[in-house]
C-alpha cells in the first residue's frame, strides 16, 4: 500500500508569519451554539501562510497570478534530499551526495523542518541562481523548501525568485519534510484558484512509489 506523507505545515494564530504579513484569524459568522442552522467561518490571512505557492506576480509586476500559473508543476514525481548545510546559497555542489538525473521535482530538507510552527528560522538555506539553472537544464519544473523564502531572508533583489521565473519554474515555500525519508514520492500540492492573488496556501503530500 502506498504510504501518504503529509508535508503541509498547520495553519493556526499561532503560524509564524513573514514579518509584517497578515497573521491566521478565524472568525465565526454563525454558530449552532447561538442556535444558527449551520457554523460559519470567515478567514483572514496572508496568502503566504504556512506550505504555500508562489505566483510570479509576487515578485514580477507583470507576472501571473496564482490563478495562472501551470498546475502540472505542483504535480508528478518529486525527490526529497536532505541538506546538512545550516545556512546560505546552496549550489550544485552541496548535492555531490545524491543522483538528481532524471528527476522532475526537487524538495530540499533542511533543519528548519524541525522547527514548531510558531517559530521563524533564524537562518535558512536557500537555492543559489546557479542550483536553479543547473536543475532547469535537467527539465525540473519545481523547487521545494522547508524555509519560508527560495531567497536569503534579507534579499530585496531576490535573484532565485528571479531565476525561477526565468526557467519557467515554480516554487513551494513553508513545507514540512520532518520524518519523510530521502527519496522519490509522487508530490500533489495544488495552490486554490485566487484571482488577483501573489500566492496561495496549499495541501502538500507526498505518497510513495
Amino acid at each position: 500500500m502506498n504510504r501518504i506523507y503529509d508535508i503541509t505545515r498547520t495553519v493556526s494564530p499561532s503560524t509564524h508569519v513573514w514579518p509584517g504579513d497578515a497573521p491566521y484569524a478565524a472568525q465565526y459568522a454563525m454558530t449552532i451554539a447561538n442556535g444558527d442552522s449551520v457554523n460559519l467561518t470567515t478567514v483572514t490571512t496572508t496568502a503566504h501562510i504556512g506550505t504555500h505557492a508562489d505566483a510570479y506576480f509576487h515578485y514580477e509586476a507583470e507576472g501571473a497570478y496564482i490563478s495562472a500559473m501551470p498546475l502540472a508543476a505542483y504535480i508528478g514525481p518529486a525527490r526529497v534530499v536532505t541538506v546538512n548545510k545550516p545556512s546560505g546559497p546552496l549550489m550544485p555542489a552541496d548535492f555531490d551526495h545524491v543522483d538528481l538525473v532524471g528527476g522532475e521535482r526537487l524538495l530540499i530538507h533542511s533543519h528548519v523542518s524541525d522547527l514548531p510552527d510558531d517559530q521563524w528560522p533564524d537562518a535558512i538555506v536557500y537555492p543559489s541562481p546557479e542550483l536553479i539553472a543547473w536543475l532547469a537544464d535537467m527539465n525540473y519544473v519545481l523547487i521545494g523548501l522547508d524555509s519560508p523564502s527560495v531567497d536569503a531572508l534579507e534579499s530585496k533583489d531576490l535573484p532565485g525568485h528571479h531565476a525561477i521565473h526565468q526557467h519557467n519554474m515554480v516554487n513551494l515555500e513553508g513545507l514540512m519534510l520532518k520524518g519523510v525519508p530521502d527519496g522519490d514520492y509522487e508530490l500533489v500540492a495544488l495552490p486554490l484558484k485566487l484571482d488577483l492573488a501573489c500566492g496561495s496556501p496549499v495541501r502538500a503530500i507526498l505518497r510513495s512509489i
